[in-house]
């Protein structure tokens, strides 16, 4: 199984929000070869109906066994490709933002859930686990980085038992992580340009 294209082939963006398209690596159908294309960033089933929550992240502790995300981990999982992510440390009140990403800064792979929604369009959340490494210096949570041999395994539609998922898909080393704090511009998701993810000056 080969991914459709190389993450670093993407547009680069650098302030991705919630709500808003993002790309991802999935199966359409058991047979069918892999595509990456555009699926909204909030996770809402076509059969929840227009009131039901939609979040952005499904935990790895109730991903497998709760009934709104169940279904979608067993036959519609994906991968979202990034070069990193933010999350937020509270420093004296405030919040400040920091880049996270892997210290050689090859890009990273997460591991995601999606369903057709209401629209007929795709929608996505984004796995977390608890932080490991550095990330818990920041946060106590982080997304579902996998390492690079478990990509196939995680697209393989023939997987749908929990056990077996767990047994042969595995996150990426918590050794590989670094973080540094950046601007507060990247609290407007109005802004988008590299200079976000550089080293914040004193």
């Amino acid at each position: 199984m080969r991914l459709p294209l190389k993450p670093r082939e993407l547009q680069s963006r650098y302030n991705v929000a919630p709500g808003t398209y993002i790309t991802a690596v999935r199966n359409l159908h058991d047979d069918a070869p892999l595509v990456m294309d555009e699926v909204w960033w909030g996770y809402r089933p076509h059969w929840a109906g227009e009131k039901a929550p939609e979040p952005i992240n499904a935990t790895v502790e109730k991903v497998a066994t709760s009934n709104y995300f169940k279904g979608a981990f067993a036959h519609h999982r994906c991968l979202v490709p990034a070069n990193g992510w933010y999350e937020w440390l509270p420093v004296d009140g405030k919040k400040q933002p920091h880049f996270l990403c892997r210290e050689d800064r090859e890009p990273i792979w997460l591991a995601g859930i999606w369903a057709e929604r209401a629209d007929g369009k795709p929608g996505c959340a984004i796995l977390t686990e608890p932080a490991r490494g550095v990330a818990n210096e920041i946060h106590p949570r982080m997304p579902l980085a996998l390492d690079a041999e478990s990509l196939e395994h995680w697209l393989d539609p023939q997987l749908t038992d929990r056990e077996t998922i767990r047994q042969v898909v595995h996150h990426l080393d918590a050794e590989l992580i670094t973080h540094w704090p950046v601007s507060t511009r990247v609290n407007w998701p109005t802004n988008d340009e590299a200079s976000l993810i550089e080293l914040l000056k004193p």
